[in-house]
């Protein structure tokens, strides 16, 4: 049987966190009321004229030089004629011919191996509004609040062999548009939307297969079961004798499959023509070098430092730099309490867990975090300073959840302290062994697995404040000390 492999391009839409949207003043706040965030231009009223919105350039400009792209000095912005009923105009502001960036690459990584995906463009354009069916006695309405919202398309060669590189391909974009601090990525409310083009050709061949697009998939696991989906379904087709159809595909969430929408357009489909309503952009070098010198550290130079610098593993770093306020609480807790790995686990386990039943994680960068950054790195203090246990640091964090006081003023308030007084902890050994003989004598009969379970016993008594380094050490020399069993 003729083994197939997949090519996949994909089409990114993200919205920019403009305060007004790209050719108007009206606001680009999500959640208002129906059509209240909108005026004569985004409803498309006859003889209005548009006015570009400097900061969308600005924020193109960033993302370009971010991806490593060239900044076009001179770029047109062109009509895209198409039928929409929720883009009154009749036609959306787009590039076309001249865009504002061109060529560029993002650098994955996909089961630790790093691969480059080439991009053709990133232009910039206006977003249309929201249809809203069987809402009102069968009738469709439309709400114009997302009309004008100014939107970044970045188009990818098709360089993605399967759905985990197209999956790793977008999580590594959002990462870098939410460093920039120009995207939200909030996927659920369709601020970072994907379109995917899937063909598939045998193996070994340089021939493009017939594209296929699948429109406006709202989460990663989308993607990746759509592409799924789809490229199995083509493999079939062709297995069976059939013949594939350059068309515009839906993924049925329900029923997880891709369904036929309509036979898909080309460019001169779209009689694109330049805005007569709007000037070509011209951009000077010193514009583009003021924005260069804004960017932050990227996530990827930022993973890189975090092992280097901390000696942490890849896969914590790549998890404390995937969302920029996570890293920056990371590095500001450091320079509170120097041990990188500890702070790590911390932020990864117990802290990760309160973000999300907290949906703080929804937020683009987290200011109110659950514990402040100095609290956190001083209960991690007190756990190497031998003050607490592991076990009694987690009953200090729930705490510290919430009340407002320090790890030390809730250890005191409590009565937590660690016990390392050797004659407090030499009696509790002593009553355990007492308590637990036939565990004892397993233990010396050369079952090495019951010294955990002695250990705990002993814990247990004191309420998990005994010194554990301590329990381990008097332990061992109390246990060598007892009469060996009968042979």
């Amino acid at each position: 049987m003729m083994k197939f492999e997949s090519v996949i391009g994909l089409e990114v839409h993200a919205q920019l966190l403009t305060e007004s949207k790209i050719f108007c003043g009206c606001s680009t706040k999500f959640g208002c009321g129906p059509n209240e965030n909108t005026c004569p231009i985004c409803a498309g009223f006859p003889g209005v004229l548009p006015v570009l919105n400097k900061r969308v350039v600005e924020y193109a400009i960033k993302a370009g030089l971010a991806a490593h792209c060239t900044i076009a000095r001179s770029s047109v912005l062109a009509r895209k004629n198409y039928f929409y009923p929720d883009l009154p105009k009749g036609y959306q502001i787009s590039q076309y011919e001249l865009p504002i960036c061109v060529g560029g690459h993002i650098d994955i990584e996909v089961d630790g191996a790093v691969k480059r995906v080439r991009l053709t463009r990133i232009h910039m354009e206006e977003d249309a509004g929201k249809n809203i069916h069987d809402a009102h006695s069968g009738s469709s309405l439309v709400d114009l609040n997302r009309a004008g919202v100014p939107l970044l398309e970045i188009v990818s060669e098709p360089d993605l062999r399967s759905r985990e590189e197209a999956g790793a391909y977008l999580r590594t974009l959002r990462a870098i548009l939410q460093y920039l601090g120009i995207c939200d990525g909030n996927m659920e409310e369709g601020s970072f939307r994907c379109d995917a083009n899937v063909s598939i050709r045998p193996q070994g061949s340089q021939t493009l297969g017939t594209k296929i697009e699948i429109k406006n998939l709202n989460s990663f696991r989308a993607v990746e079961r759509a592409l799924e989906f789809e490229i199995q379904r083509q493999i079939r087709t062709l297995s069976d004798g059939g013949k594939l159809v350059q068309e515009t595909r839906l993924w049925d969430e329900h029923c997880e499959e891709t369904r036929s929408m309509r036979s898909k357009e080309s460019a001169h489909d779209y009689r694109y023509f330049p805005d007569p309503d709007l000037l070509p952009l011209t951009i000077n070098e010193s514009w583009v070098d003021e924005v260069r010198a804004t960017l932050p550290e990227l996530p990827t130079l930022r993973k890189a430092r975090f092992v280097a610098d901390y000696g942490l593993p890849a896969y914590d770093a790549d998890l404390l730099t995937s969302r920029k306020d996570i890293a920056d609480y990371f590095e500001d807790a450091v320079k509170v309490h120097a041990n990188p790995k500890a702070l790590s686990n911390w932020i990864l386990g117990d802290l990760f867990r309160v973000l999300k039943e907290r949906r703080l994680d929804d937020q683009l960068y987290i200011t109110n975090w659950p514990v402040a950054t100095a609290r956190m790195a001083q209960l991690v203090q007190m756990i190497d300073q031998g003050k607490i246990s592991g076990k009694i640091a987690k009953i200090v964090f729930e705490s510290m959840l919430e009340s407002d006081q320090t790890p030390q003023q809730i250890v005191s308030e409590k009565g937590l302290e660690q016990v390392s007084d050797m004659n407090s902890i030499e009696a509790s050994i002593d009553q355990m062994l007492a308590a637990n003989r036939k565990q004892v004598q397993q233990y010396l009969s050369g079952n090495e697995k019951v010294f955990g379970f002695l250990v705990g016993q002993i814990m247990k008594a004191t309420q998990g404040k005994a010194n554990p380094q301590k329990v381990n050490e008097l332990l061992r020399e109390k246990l060598k000390r007892e009469p060996k069993p009968a042979m």
